[in-house]
């Protein structure tokens, strides 16, 4: 699938006390991740359309991150960014793979690929990460978690802690998507992911999962 050399990391054991309450879990997270994306598929789907009409482009993209353990998958987004010019416009079909994006501390508020109004919207109001449902859904990522990385991310910003990070699946949410979001830089953003694994309690979880929604409908730090 992949031309990136991607390592596996063995898992970390789970004791035979904790086995239950852990698959139980995951059966709950797909279960919620399949109702919520069935609930979710009238929005993505006019969504996908409108980006289609308006960039000329494949609606959705698909870019390789790194989920639990380091194994590679591509996580989905609606498309919101696209070049003025329609030179170079793709040939059919509904979604690009995108195998790594230029290194950056962060997302550009001016970041002149947004060119559309709708876009902007659908970036602000996290429509377009709805598609990422199917993740969830298919238990490749947790509602809540940090969120999938590339390699070149973990490798620059996580570094020795690259292995406790991608001992958990990466997230829908989690503390920087309600704690800044865009506006939070790489460095605050990665000790807010190890935060996270290692404090991530049922407690924190729910409070993450109700914080998500307001800052979803105000949309601030979101560009």
């Amino acid at each position: 699938m992949s031309t990136i050399n991607l390592e596996p990391i063995e898992s970390s054991l789970i004791c035979e006390s904790s086995r239950r309450e852990y698959w139980l879990t995951e059966i709950t997270e797909r279960m919620a991740g399949a109702a919520l994306l069935a609930v979710a598929s009238p929005l993505i789907a006019m969504s996908a359309v409108a980006i289609a009409a308006l960039s000329g482009r494949t609606p959705v993209i698909a870019h390789l991150r790194v989920a639990r353990d380091g194994k590679p998958f591509w996580m989905l987004k609606l498309r919101t960014m696209w070049p003025a010019s329609r030179c170079g416009v793709q040939g059919p079909g509904w979604i690009e793979r995108i195998v790594a994006e230029p290194e950056s501390n962060g997302k550009d508020p001016s970041d002149s690929r947004v060119i559309s109004g709708f876009a902007s919207f659908c970036r602000k109001h996290s429509i377009d990460e709805l598609p990422q449902l199917w993740h969830v859904a298919s238990g490749e990522m947790s509602l809540v978690g940090p969120r999938p990385l590339t390699r070149m991310e973990i490798d620059r910003y996580y570094a020795e802690n690259a292995r406790e990070l991608l001992s958990v699946k990466p997230g829908l949410t989690g503390l920087w998507q309600i704690c800044g979001r865009s506006a939070v830089r790489f460095p605050r953003r990665a000790a807010m992911d190890l935060e996270l694994v290692r404090s991530l309690s049922i407690k924190m979880y729910w409070k993450i999962l109700a914080r998500t929604i307001p800052a979803i409908i105000r949309g601030n730090g979101a560009w």
